[in-house]
């Protein structure tokens, strides 16, 4: 009988590799988060220090000279 060489290759269809993607994705919406609460605040209710600015300005147009 002739001997005849086995040759296995094994390999990862990529099967196991979406947790970064995952952890990422998490990242993110906690970063967001954080985000709207410190700022949020301000961007939905408004400013709640509402000042009354008064500003009296004079325009003089020039005197015209013949």
């Amino acid at each position: 009988m002739a001997e005849r060489e086995k040759e296995v290759i094994v390999t990862n269809d990529g099967g196991g590799g979406g947790g970064g993607a995952i952890l990422a994705v998490v990242l993110l919406i906690a970063v967001v988060v954080v985000l709207f609460l410190i700022f949020g605040g301000n961007l939905i209710g408004g400013a709640d220090d509402a000042t009354d600015i008064n500003a009296d300005i004079k325009v003089d147009t020039p005197a015209k000279t013949n």
